[in-house]
C-alpha cells in the first residue's frame, strides 16, 4: 500500500491540526503556536464502518458494577498520599517538573525499593551507567529492576514483551518517537501518538505506566495539552533548586483527591520524606527577635506552621524599596496600604523586606495576619512571643475575615506546642473547643490583634 509524505501544521498548546499555517489557533485561540510537521498518509484506507461491528452495549448506571481498583503500595508514603493511596493497576501517571528538580531520583528510589515486582525502566535521556551511579548514590539495589536505554516506541514494546514487567517507567515521554510518524521526537504528533499507544498498553495489560515529562518556560507540561487529558494522573514536582525542600502536587487525579501534597527534602542520598514540615520550617533558636511571626497556612489539605520574617528600615534613598520572597508582592503592597490607611502606621518612607522561611511559596490568604504582624513587629522593634501563632485573611477595611479548615489549623498548632493562636472572630461556629489545650483568641479587626500582641 503506497504512502505519501505531506506537511501538516499542529498547535503546540492544544494539538489541533491544520492543513496550512494560521497565526492564531482555531481551537484554543493562542497566537503563533502552529508548528509544521511532516506526516505520512496511506493513499487508500479501509473503512471499517458497519452497523453490525458495534460491540459496546449501553448500560443503566444502576446495572454497572463498581470495582475496587487494586493499588500497588509505593515505598514512599508521601507519594502514596498524592496518588490517593497507591499506584492503580493499569493507570498512566505523568510526573513533570523543572530540570534537575529530582523527578528521576524520586521515581528511581521508589522502584528500587520494590522487591516483589518486575520493573522496566526505559531511559531516553541517560545512559545505563549514569543510572547505575545514581542508584549507588541513593544506596539501593534491586535485581527486579531492568534498565534499557531506548527512544524507539516499537523497540520499547519489544522489550516489554520480552521482560513482561509489572510496572513500566518512561523517562521521558518527549524523547520517545514512533516509526510510523515522520516528525522528530518531542513534536506534538509524536508525544500524542506515543502517549496514546502507552495508554492502550496500560489499559489492555493492567500494567501501570509512569511517564516523566518536561515542562516549558511557563511552568506547564511541555507538548500538546491532550497529553494531560490522556493520562490518569498529573503530578507536578516543584521547588527552588537553591533550597532543599520539594513539593509533589497533584494537578489531576482520576483515582484520588487533588488537594493532597507530598513534601520532600533533597539530601546527598536522594529525597527524604518530611512527615512533619512545621518542625523544619520553624526556627529552633532560643533568641527572640522582632519581625518574626508564625502563621498557620494550608496547602491543599495539609496544614503547617511557617515563619513570616519582615525587616522594616528607614529608606536610604528617595524611593522606598519593597522586596518579597515566597509571597505575592502585590498582596503585600495591599496589606501595607491597609496598615497605613486603617491602622495609622506610616510606612511610606520605609523600606520593607518580607521573606517566607524555608524557600516555600505561599498563596494562602490566611497568612495575611502573620505578614502584617511581622511587619509591625519589625517597625516598632517589639518581639512576638514564640508560643503565639495566628491565621486570618485581612480585608481592605482592616477586618479579619474567616478562613477555611480552622479546626485543622488549630490542631496543628496545638500538636507543635503552641500555647496561643489568634483566629478570626466567629470562625469557630459549630466546633467544640472544650477539649483544646491551646488558648484560642478571636479578633475581628487588625487593631485588636495588635493590642493582643503588643499591649
Amino acid at each position: 500500500m503506497a504512502t505519501k509524505i505531506k506537511s501538516m501544521w499542529f498547535c503546540s498548546e492544544c494539538g489541533a491540526e491544520s492543513p496550512k499555517w494560521e497565526g492564531r489557533c482555531p481551537d484554543c485561540g493562542q497566537w503563533n503556536t502552529m508548528v509544521e510537521e511532516r506526516v505520512s498518509t496511506k493513499s487508500s484506507r479501509s473503512v471499517s464502518a458497519g452497523r453490525g461491528t458495534v460491540k459496546s452495549k449501553p448500560q443503566r448506571v444502576s446495572e454497572i458494577q463498581a470495582l475496587n481498583e487494586p493499588r500497588i503500595h509505593m515505598p514512599s508514603e508521601e507519594l502514596n498520599r498524592v496518588l490517593g493511596g497507591g499506584l492503580v493497576a493499569g493507570s498512566l501517571v505523568l510526573i513533570g517538573g523543572e530540570p534537575g528538580i529530582g523527578k528521576s531520583t524520586l521515581v528511581l528510589q521508589n522502584i528500587l525499593s520494590i522487591k516483589s515486582k518486575t520493573i522496566l525502566y526505559v531511559s531516553g535521556e541517560e545512559s545505563a551507567s549514569q543510572l547505575k551511579l545514581r542508584a549507588d548514590r541513593i544506596g539501593r539495589m534491586s535485581d527486579n529492576c531492568f534498565i534499557v536505554c531506548e527512544t524507539s516506541l516499537d523497540n520499547i514494546f519489544n522489550h516489554i514483551e520480552e521482560v513482561q514487567p509489572q510496572i513500566v517507567i518512561v523517562d521521558s515521554i518527549q524523547t520517545i518517537a514512533s516509526d510510523t510518524i515522520e516528525s522528530a521526537a518531542g513534536s506534538v504528533s509524536q508525544v500524542r501518538e506515543c502517549s496514546a499507544q502507552l495508554l492502550k498498553y496500560a489499559k489492555d495489560s493492567g500494567v501501570p505506566v509512569i511517564l516523566i515529562g518536561h515542562i516549558n518556560k511557563e511552568g506547564s507540561i511541555a507538548g500538546p495539552k491532550v497529553l494531560e487529558h490522556i493520562v490518569d494522573a498529573v503530578l507536578q514536582f516543584e521547588g527552588d533548586r537553591h533550597y532543599m525542600y520539594r513539593i509533589l502536587r497533584s494537578i489531576k487525579n482520576r483515582f484520588g483527591s487533588t488537594s493532597e501534597i507530598g513534601i520532600y527534602e533533597m539530601c546527598q542520598r536522594g529525597l527524604r520524606e518530611v512527615t512533619n514540615p512545621s518542625e523544619m520550617l520553624l526556627s529552633q533558636s532560643d533568641e527572640e527577635l522582632s519581625g518574626v511571626a508564625v502563621g498557620v497556612t494550608l496547602d491543599g489539605m495539609r496544614p503547617f506552621l511557617i515563619e513570616s520574617q519582615a525587616l522594616v528600615s528607614t529608606a536610604a534613598y528617595g524611593t522606598p524599596q519593597r522586596s518579597v520572597t515566597g509571597f505575592d508582592g502585590k498582596r503585600m503592597n495591599m496589606l501595607l496600604a491597609v496598615l497605613e490607611k486603617r491602622v495609622g502606621f506610616k510606612l511610606v518612607q520605609k523600606d520593607v523586606f518580607l521573606n517566607i522561611a524555608g524557600g516555600l511559596k505561599v498563596n494562602d490568604p490566611a497568612l495575611d495576619l502573620a505578614v502584617i504582624c511581622a511587619i509591625l513587629s519589625s517597625n516598632v522593634d517589639m518581639v512576638i512571643d514564640h508560643g503565639v501563632c495566628m491565621t486570618g485573611e485581612v480585608g481592605l477595611s482592616g477586618e479579619i475575615r474567616p478562613v477555611t479548615r480552622i479546626e485543622q489549623r488549630i490542631m496543628e498548632a496545638e500538636k507543635l506546642g503552641m500555647n496561643t493562636i489568634i483566629i478570626p472572630r466567629n470562625n469557630l461556629k459549630g466546633i467544640d473547643t472544650s477539649k483544646l489545650k491551646i488558648n484560642v483568641k478571636e479578633v475581628s479587626k487588625v487593631e485588636e490583634a495588635f493590642r493582643l500582641l503588643f499591649a
